[in-house]
């Protein structure tokens, strides 16, 4: 056999690409059940193109312009669609403007961004935990190691700052604000006490302008922070509803030096890539002008399910924890068993599918994850079923 066959054969594949890919258990079961034609009642679907909200006020007619067939191959986007995004800011943070604004297909190609911009392979960032998984693999991708610190919940969630470990190889502090799944803000003192630590912050801030039970003292953005190098990244996806658009963009503000040397080497990374969409590019403008109705038409079910959830657990074995903001409510149910083995029993007793805490890496007891955007009918049905089906074991 030639050594040209043998590479054919037995290719060499990274090591950042070798992640685990059989289905967990609890997604495994929900695709048998999908597949099996059973009634399901999904509390687990966060995509907003598919829980029946409806976006009349976003025109499609910007696409049918022929403005969108022009390309303007410009690294951070065209300017246009960047004072659009400026224009966005006073409305949960400090103004930025244009010139200190990046648009990405999406975020996570804005981590992807970032990563390239702060780490060389073998360094290693520090994540949230509990939070969304995709961060773990999002840098393992970037040859980046994660380093997670704890958040803790004593009646309100907050930064354990003592699980917070600096090595000599951590660049950067990762943020979800608010988080998810637990949906707590940033306190403002806790924002403080990040930047002491000298790290670029990247925060995710794609939920910030859905606040729900917000607290006194919390930081709408890490933008917020006149002395830190920031790097907050926002979309479509959630803004307007529009997953599918596939736009999104970092805002980055700081210190006048750093910042400056941040954006000169962002522009050398998303130069290379140019990968937002001219027609999403175009009709960016006119779908953020949609915004207050969209997103008060998702905010007003966040808040009405928010509300029937707790009714449904009031005087169950089961507790809602608080949820300053964001797309999710987080319930801890009795440590009879594990989230995952509340997760399958559910499923298949009662048709309800939740989110097991293990997928955020929650330890202790047993928590599990459900979806706020899920039509209300079909909500406070299934809430019920829960309860009903918890409190009978």
């Amino acid at each position: 056999m030639t050594e040209k066959h043998l590479v054919h054969d037995n290719p060499r594949f990274s090591q950042r690409s070798g992640l685990e890919r059989d289905p967990n258990p609890a997604s495994a079961k929900l695709a048998a059940h999908v597949a099996a034609g059973k009634r399901l009642r999904d509390l687990s679907s966060g995509n907003p193109a598919q829980v029946g909200l409806s976006l009349g006020e976003l025109s499609l007619s910007p696409l049918s312009n022929r403005a969108v067939l022009e390309y303007e191959p410009e690294a951070f986007g065209p300017l246009r669609a960047r004072e659009a995004i400026s224009r966005e800011f006073p409305e949960h943070g400090p103004a930025i403007p244009p010139d200190q604004i990046v648009i990405t297909a999406s975020t996570s190609e804005a981590y992807s961004f970032l990563l390239k911009l702060l780490c060389d392979p073998g360094d290693e960032v520090l994540v949230p935990s509990p939070s969304y998984p995709l961060l773990e693999h999002l840098s393992r991708f970037e040859s980046v190691a994660t380093r997670p610190y704890q958040l803790a919940y004593d009646g309100a969630w907050h930064i354990d700052f003592a699980s917070i470990v600096c090595g000599p190889r951590t660049r950067a502090i990762l943020v979800v604000n608010p988080n998810n799944p637990t949906g707590q803000f940033l306190a403002k003192d806790e924002l403080d006490r990040l930047a002491d630590f000298g790290l670029p912050i990247i925060s995710d801030e794609v939920f910030s302008s859905y606040p729900l039970e917000l607290g006194p003292g919390r930081a709408r953005s890490a933008l917020e922070h006149p002395d830190a190098l920031v790097f907050a990244l926002s979309g479509l996806s959630k803004l307007v509803a529009l997953p599918q658009m596939k736009l999104s963009w970092i805002a980055v503000s700081g210190p006048k030096p750093a910042r400056t040397e941040a954006l000169a080497r962002l522009e050398l990374i998303a130069d290379a890539f140019l990968s937002p969409s001219a027609p999403s590019l175009h009709a960016l403008p006119t779908w953020l002008r949609a915004r207050p109705t969209v997103q008060g038409l998702i905010h007003g079910r966040l808040v009405r399910n928010l509300g029937a959830l707790t009714r449904a657990v009031k005087n169950s074995p089961i507790t809602r924890l608080p949820v300053e903001g964001g797309w999710y409510a987080l319930l801890r149910l009795p440590a009879t068993k594990t989230d995952e083995e509340w997760a399958l029993e559910l499923l298949e007793k009662t048709g309800v599918a939740v989110h097991p805490g293990y997928f955020f890496d929650f330890d202790g007891p047993p928590h599990v994850v459900v979806s706020l955007i899920t039509p209300e009918e079909e909500l406070s049905e299934a809430a019920n079923l829960l309860v009903d089906y918890v409190a009978a074991r």
